[in-house]
């Protein structure tokens, strides 16, 4: 069976990430029908994060020649994202135990459906996301492989918005040496994420190439490491409870007629209540656990480019790789809840970073994080809407030349959907929660299991076989989260008390 070549640059991306180099798939043409490199249709897409332009490239004779450590070092960095700044909040509403339950499935899960992945591209020599979708069920396999990732990367490029909108008026604030935040324009936030979308994101988006952008990917891990490190250091630091806390509990009892004795053994009880982890919690918010993991851990549309810019590849090598790279970032994840928990407890905030400002508004080191952060996440959002952007082009516009016209028009009306939901989203847990729910359980769980039992011949593995049956009891364990997951948030928006989630 002769497979479609590989023609676009590159693959829609997860968690607001991209990874230097790669030479993902693209869309389907009609059938196995073979495309030339002059008569591309998508102009846009040319050379981006390509290092060889003029080679014309096709998955049974693409040599790749990324090694194993760097193809490790560029899954892990499409797996991390802004995932990392909720789960301090997912341990909170867990437990620790529950909270380490719940990661190690997602995260053995992840490594399960990224092996379905691997074998179904095995069989067909397919190496790009939508084209199995293509593969198994047709035009609607593809495009709902593809409205899954566009969801994913418009969730990704919202969360990296709001951070935006959250931490940049602290930083200015600190900058001014100001005690509390002011009502003038530049504290605001909702001003402050517009103007940056429409000064820095927005003339990077419009450009054609943005392959020097790619160095952005090494930069935003670096920060992701700092911030880690930054977390762990702060655990040792931050008193607990915070003196703020502690004010409201003996100001609370001072409007009481009691003793001095009873407010001090009152506010000793209450400080050991509040300094206290919890190991297994069911609440209203619970809910949002699984959804925030599950975003945290989507790298599957990007597996299969890297696969095609590994040298000497194998499916074997590649499910070491992805692995390895789950499980350093498995590490991560842990690690930056576990410490960030313990520094605040059940005080903790749905975006972690943002919960520092309680401590010390002025602390040069968080200030430091706070920078890099927004820093990386800025130049990151033009990465993640090009491909957006390029996959609506491809299937509103498919075939037309381009136009800087209609081009220019994409950006600007994504741009400014994104800031609507950046500006009137209480805060970033509805993002997590919401993309988390629906986008993730599709690419991680239900996708590659129905493209499994599809795409593997009958003749290899019959429909009654143990792997087809195991793919398919994983893809209803994902329409299953999916669907409960999305239950527990509405009716936790119904009732109102997810309005309070970001200040838990």
């Amino acid at each position: 069976m002769e497979a479609p070549l590989q023609t676009e640059m590159v693959e829609l991306v997860p968690n607001g990430k991209h990874s230097e180099g790669l030479l993902p798939g693209a869309s389907p043409m009609a059938g196995n029908q073979r495309v030339e490199g002059p008569r591309r249709s998508c102009a846009e897409g040319e050379d981006f994060l390509q290092k060889n332009p003029s080679k014309e490239t096709h998955f049974t004779d693409f040599e790749g020649k990324t090694s194993f450590g760097m193809s490790v070092f560029n899954l892990s960095n499409a797996i991390m994202g802004s995932g990392i700044l909720g789960l301090a909040y997912a341990m909170a509403n867990t437990g620790i135990i529950l909270f380490l339950f719940l990661l190690t499935a997602v995260a053995l899960l992840s490594s399960y459906s990224i092996h379905l992945l691997l074998k179904s591209s095995g069989i067909v020599g397919i190496r790009a996301y939508e084209q199995l979708g293509y593969r198994a069920f047709g035009t609607p396999g593809k495009l709902a492989a593809a409205l899954a990732i566009t969801l994913q990367n418009i969730g990704a490029m919202s969360s990296y918005l709001y951070i935006i909108k959250s931490e940049l008026p602290l930083v200015i604030q600190t900058f001014l040496n100001l005690e509390e935040q002011t009502l003038d324009w530049y504290m605001n936030g909702n001003y402050l994420v517009i103007l940056v979308s429409v000064t820095v994101i927005l003339p990077l988006a419009l450009m054609r190439q943005l392959g020097y952008l790619g160095y952005s990917s090494g930069f935003s891990l670096s920060c992701m490491v700092f911030f880690l490190i930054a977390v762990i250091y702060k655990k040792f630091h931050v008193p607990c409870p915070l003196p703020l806390n502690f004010t409201n509990v003996t100001g609370n009892f001072s409007l009481v007629e009691v003793t001095k004795e009873e407010v001090s053994l009152q506010a000793e009880t209450q400080t050991a209540a509040l300094c206290t982890p919890s190991y297994f919690t069911l609440n209203s918010q619970t809910a949002y656990t699984i959804p925030i993991m599950a975003f945290a851990f989507v790298c599957h549309p990007e597996v299969l480019p890297i696969y095609t810019e590994l040298k000497d590849p194998s499916k074997r090598k590649m499910q070491h790789i992805s692995n390895l790279s789950i499980s350093v970032m498995y590490v991560m994840y842990f690690l930056a809840a576990l410490f960030g928990y313990l520094t605040f407890y059940d005080g903790v905030e749905s975006e972690l970073l943002h919960t520092y400002s309680k401590v010390d508004p002025f602390d040069v080191l968080i200030l430091c994080v706070r920078v890099a952060v927004l820093t990386a996440v800025t130049l990151t959002v033009p990465i993640v809407l090009f491909p957006v952007r390029r996959a609506i082009q491809q299937m509103l516009f498919k075939n037309q030349e381009f136009r800087w016209l209609r081009h220019t028009l994409i950006a600007i009306g994504l741009l400014t959907c994104i800031n609507l939901l950046v500006i009137f989203a209480p805060n970033i847990l509805g993002i997590f929660g919401v993309i988390g729910a629906t986008s993730a359980p599709c690419l991680i769980f239900i996708f590659p299991a129905i493209f499994y039992f599809r795409i593997i011949p009958t003749e290899r593995e019959p429909a009654k076989s143990t792997p087809k049956i195991l793919a398919l009891c994983f893809a209803v364990l994902g329409l299953l989260l999916m669907t409960m997951s999305l239950s527990f948030i509405i009716i936790d928006w119904v009732s109102g008390t997810g309005q309070h989630g970001g200040s838990h």
